[in-house]
This record gives structure tokens, C-alpha cells and sequence, in this order.
């Protein structure tokens, strides 16, 4: 069976739109491959967009976030009929390309559905207002909304491998935990923090407004720094799974996670004046961290791993 060529490009069109990092990245697969990964990632988008009433990841701040469970309870019965073979429409989730191409995905791959549960889980985790007491709470988020799509990417590109599976896991949590670092503000913007409760009040920060205020940038400054390196063990681990995987595939992931931790740094970086403009890395940074990631790939496939570190975070799945 050969998918349908306007779901790919619709998949194709939705991660240059919603992640450059990610489209360049996507563009070192093979064929089969890309066209697998720009599908999942379809979809992923797809929910957020969804629950948050946004479009390809912009509008947040003005989006339409009322009725988040009745949207969420559709988006689960189109992501189970699409396990099912049966992509179709919802009166909350209208018949969209990114199901059918969601089923494509899980018929070429095996993807278990309760993976894809999972990710969703993470989104009513933001639906129900979680409050993230601590770095463990977070990192249960992280799990969710990035881990588990580390897993699943995994699959997409021929592995099945435990270890190699608990080391994309770790790529993906270390990539969310950037995201947050960086957008702490705007996420603060809609109502959602989650930066450990419990750093941000050894800061003195006690709630949104604290974090919103611009006169206390310098202590969220540290509070991100700290995520960040927070996050650097688990990039570190990820090398790991990167030599499991086909060369290009590996290449595509290390460009990937130079990019992500490249935007951490700056975090650090920039301290207090983090959040004056988007963080990101410029096209010329993007093509050396290109170069780099082919250094990263070979010299990880010649490696033998070391093992996973006792203290990150395990998957639960």
C-alpha cells in the first residue's frame, strides 16, 4: 500500500511550518523514512493545535482552550480508529489528511497505540492544569509530550531495542526540557508553569505573577539555567541510541540534538534577557550543526556504549 501523495505533502508542509529545526533534520532521512517521521510529527502538531486552539504551534496566546477535555475525547477516538485502520472524521476533530497518514505510520511500523494514548496524556496534562511540584513532575511531562514521541520516532526508523529505546526517550525529554527553558514565558502567558515548583520558590517565586514580572528575569534566569542543565545528562545518554540507529537516520538526529542544545546554551547565555526575542539558531548555525551531526553519527556508530546513567528518568512503557 502506497500513501496517499497529498498526506505526505500536507505532513511535509506542517513541520516546515511548525519546526525548522525539525524540517531540516527530517530532510537527511531516506525516503521512506522522512515520509514516516513528517506524518508522526503531522499528527503530534495536529493534537496540540487542537487542545490549545492554535495553528501549526502560533496563536497560542489568543487560542481557544475552552472545551479542552470534549476536544481531547475526540482527538482519542480519531487516534484509536486510526490505529484501527479507520481514519474518519469527528464533529470536534473534522476528517483531516493527518489520520489517515497517522495510520499509515502505525500500519508500516507496528507503533503501539498506547504509545500514542500516552502523548496525549501529556496533553491533558495540560488540560487539567497539573502543577509540577518538582523536577520529577516535570520530567513526567517531559515523558509524555516528547519522550514517548522519541520512542515512537525510534520505530519509525527500524529499531525496537529496549536500550536504544530508553536513549530516545531521553533525546526527546532532553529536547522538551528545552522548550520549556526557553518559552517559560510565554507558556506563563496562558496559565502553565512547568518549572519545578519547588526551585522556582528557592528563587522566591512563588506564582504567575512572579514569573510574568520582568523585574525578577534574573532569578527565572537561573531557575531556566538550571533546567538546562537539567537537561544536558540526558543529550549526553542519547548519543547511545544514535549509533543503534541506520547512519542517515543517525545523522538526521544528531543534527538535531546539536541544534536543541545549541538553544539551551543561549538560554544560559542570555540569563535575563532569555526571553526578549525568541531563542533559535540561525541558518548558518543550523548548516554547521548539519556538518557536525554527520561527525556525531559516524563517530557514534564506532563507539560502544556506555551504559544508561542510574539517575535519569526511566520510561514507564
Amino acid at each position: 500500500m502506497t500513501v496517499d501523495a497529498d498526506v505526505v505533502a500536507q505532513a511535509t508542509q506542517t513541520i516546515k511550518a511548525g519546526s525548522k529545526s525539525f524540517a531540516v533534520a527530517a530532510r537527511l532521512f531516506d525516503e521512506a523514512t522522512r515520509q514516516s517521521a513528517v506524518m508522526l510529527y503531522a499528527w503530534c502538531r495536529h493534537c496540540d493545535d487542537v487542545v490549545d486552539g492554535q495553528q501549526l504551534g502560533h496563536g497560542q496566546l489568543v487560542g481557544d482552550r475552552s472545551g479542552g477535555l470534549a476536544r481531547l475525547a475526540a482527538l482519542e477516538q480519531a487516534t484509536r480508529r486510526a490505529c484501527a485502520g479507520q481514519p474518519g472524521g469527528d464533529p470536534l476533530v473534522p476528517a483531516d489528511p493527518v489520520f489517515a497518514g497517522l495510520g499509515e505510520v502505525v500500519r508500516r511500523h507496528a507503533i503501539p497505540e498506547r504509545y500514542l494514548l500516552e502523548h496525549l496524556a501529556g496533553f491533558r496534562m495540560d488540560v487539567e492544569g497539573r502543577h509540577y511540584a518538582s523536577l520529577d513532575d516535570t520530567l513526567a511531562y517531559c515523558w509524555r509530550v516528547a519522550g514517548v514521541v522519541g520512542v515512537m520516532m525510534a520505530m519509525v526508523m527500524g529499531t525496537r531495542q529496549p536500550a536504544t529505546l530508553d536513549r530516545a526517550a531521553d533525546l526527546g525529554m532532553a529536547f522538551q526540557l528545552t522548550n520549556i527553558a526557553r518559552d517559560v514565558v510565554e507558556d506563563a502567558g496562558i496559565g502553565r508553569i512547568y518549572l519545578p515548583a519547588d526551585w522556582l520558590r528557592e528563587e522566591g517565586l512563588t506564582g504567575l505573577a512572579d514569573v510574568l514580572d520582568s523585574r525578577h528575569r534574573p532569578a527565572l534566569g537561573r531557575v531556566a539555567a538550571r533546567l538546562v542543565d537539567a537537561a544536558d545528562p540526558y543529550y549526553r545518554s542519547a548519543v547511545a541510541g544514535i549509533g543503534e540507529l541506520p547512519l542517515r537516520s543517525a545523522w538526521s538526529i544528531a543534527t538535531a540534538r546539536g541544534v536543541y542544545r545549541d538553544i539551551g546554551r543561549k538560554v544560559k547565555v542570555h540569563g535575563a534577557h532569555a526571553w526578549d526575542s525568541r531563542l533559535s539558531t540561525s541558518r548558518m548555525g543550523k548548516l554547521w550543526f548539519l556538518a557536525r551531526g554527520a561527525a556525531v553519527a559516524v563517530a557514534a556508530h564506532g563507539l560502544k556504549p556506555l551504559p544508561r546513567a542510574d539517575k535519569l528518568w526511566q520510561r514507564p512503557l
